[in-house]
């Protein structure tokens, strides 16, 4: 387990980490990228508890989502299976563990305002926090990826499953795009990642 974290986690938070991870029941995978979620929690009908992260994260993310997973492990633990997947019991279960993680030894300094301000009131995912997210962003593999807000009004792009948008006006938080080939409206999230497409 060591060894495989110490590719994905900022070397000065291992420690830690191992520490929360000892447990005879918890089993950590990291996964190829889903698209459609950083990483999950799942009670396995053998009574183990599994843990799956992607592998593309960088390291600074892909510690905030181990440690959201570890969350809802212990969440469960302490306050059984009633409770809401990302209620209270949750979020202060995440505060805490976060905790000891927010010093500069382990985030740029530049990242540990914004994460301060997120886990006043952590959300089920920190993608929503738009500033926390293009913050994290800046620490990314270069791709060809931008986020929607950052692209012009009537730009199109692509997304990962090779559907085709326009870029419309945002409404209160999220932005109207219009489907090229249906002509049907969708809502995004200012800080989806998409392919701006050449006009």
């Amino acid at each position: 387990m060591q060894t495989t974290l110490k590719e994905y986690i900022p070397e000065k938070a291992i420690p830690k980490v191992l520490e929360l991870l000892q447990h005879d029941g918890l089993v950590v995978k990291v996964k190829q990228e889903r698209k459609t979620r950083h990483g999950d929690y799942r009670r396995l009908p053998n009574g183990k508890h599994q843990i799956t992260v992607n592998s593309n994260l960088n390291s600074y993310r892909f510690l905030i989502t181990l440690l959201h997973e570890i969350a809802h492990f212990e969440a469960f633990k302490n306050y059984g299976k009633a409770i809401k997947p990302h209620g209270i019991e949750w979020k202060r279960t995440f505060q805490h563990l976060m905790l000891p993680f927010l010093n500069p030894e382990i985030f740029p300094v530049e990242i540990l305002p914004l994460m301060a301000k997120h886990f006043k009131n952590p959300k089920a995912s920190s993608d929503t926090d738009i500033q926390l997210a293009y913050a994290l962003k800046q620490f990314d593999a270069p791709n060809d990826k931008t986020f929607i807000f950052e692209l012009p009004l009537h730009s199109t792009f692509k997304l990962y499953n090779g559907r085709i948008f326009k870029k419309g006006l945002q409404r209160r938080t999220r932005f109207e795009c219009v489907e090229i080939k249906t002509g049907r409206l969708y809502l995004f999230n200012p800080n989806a990642e998409v392919e701006i497409l050449n006009d």
